[in-house]
């Protein structure tokens, strides 16, 4: 099975790309994030007739995950139990949607930015973490067979040479430690981050921001990543960051990640 994950920043000022991608790299299951739509809005038409199933949680026209699927579509999540809200009147909001596709129960996550460190979006964000972590691990201790992919947009960046400076991040969220201590947390769950696995180079990056041509320049950040549970972890043959994709008019600011799975 090939899974792969994508923050498109806007599923309707992408949908060709999405599909044009699901053909070219043979695609099972993909996970999105930051459709920018509301379920009423999304395009599911388009990928059904193309073969897939979806599943899409979207409230407004920020955040919103969705997973589409050709391998089947079962037990649809939106949202994880105990999932921090936010706002001015405190809403759940559209950041984590889950499904079970070929046997592999997929988790498609937008991870909270934080903005600033001293901005309640940021205690926010790790409060986010900390509970998909106590999930994540209530979840491989019920069932240790099931095979468990979190994956999507984590905004955060866990080592130093996983930005292309890290002195120009002193004194800004994704960089700290309280970050990157809730990231790394979700191996108390026995889950493996598997694109750091097949993919260990320094500067191997995901996202780009469109200003300052950071692009050309590779001036990039990796924060899009994939934990995986014991019973999947050894059934990941490969990963792939399809660089290409952020390439050419109208890309998103970042790249898809593929997963290649054994059976």
């Amino acid at each position: 099975m090939r899974l792969a994950f994508w923050n498109i920043n806007s599923i309707r000022a992408r949908l060709d790309r999405a599909l044009a991608f699901l053909e070219r790299e043979n695609i099972d299951v993909l996970a999105l994030q930051e459709t920018k739509c509301k379920d009423g809005q999304f395009p599911f038409s388009a990928f059904e007739e193309a073969g897939y199933e979806v599943a899409h949680f979207g409230l407004s026209q920020w955040n919103g995950v969705a997973i589409i699927s050709r391998v089947g579509l079962a037990d649809v999540e939106r949202g994880f139990p105990g999932q921090p809200q936010f706002g001015d009147e405190p809403v759940t909001e559209a950041r984590a949607i889950a499904a079970t596709c070929g046997g592999v129960r997929v988790w498609s996550l937008y991870v909270p930015n934080g903005r600033e460190i001293d901005h309640p979006h940021y205690t926010y964000k790790l409060a986010w973490l900390s509970t998909l972590k106590d999930n994540a691990i209530g979840w491989s201790a019920a069932n240790p067979d099931q095979p468990i992919a979190l994956v999507g947009d984590w905004n955060v960046v866990p080592l130093d040479t996983d930005v292309w400076d890290i002195e120009f991040f002193a004194g800004k969220t994704h960089v700290t430690p309280p970050e990157r201590k809730a990231f790394a947390s979700f191996s108390e769950a026995g889950f493996t981050e598997v694109s750091r696995t097949f993919l260990p180079a320094e500067n191997t990056y995901t996202y780009w921001d469109y200003q300052q041509l950071r692009f050309p320049k590779n001036q990039g950040m990796r924060i899009d990543y994939a934990w995986c549970s014991p019973a999947l972890t050894d059934r990941v043959a490969g990963v792939t960051i399809d660089r290409n994709e952020r390439k050419g008019k109208g890309a998103s600011d970042h790249v898809p990640v593929i997963l290649d799975i054994r059976d």
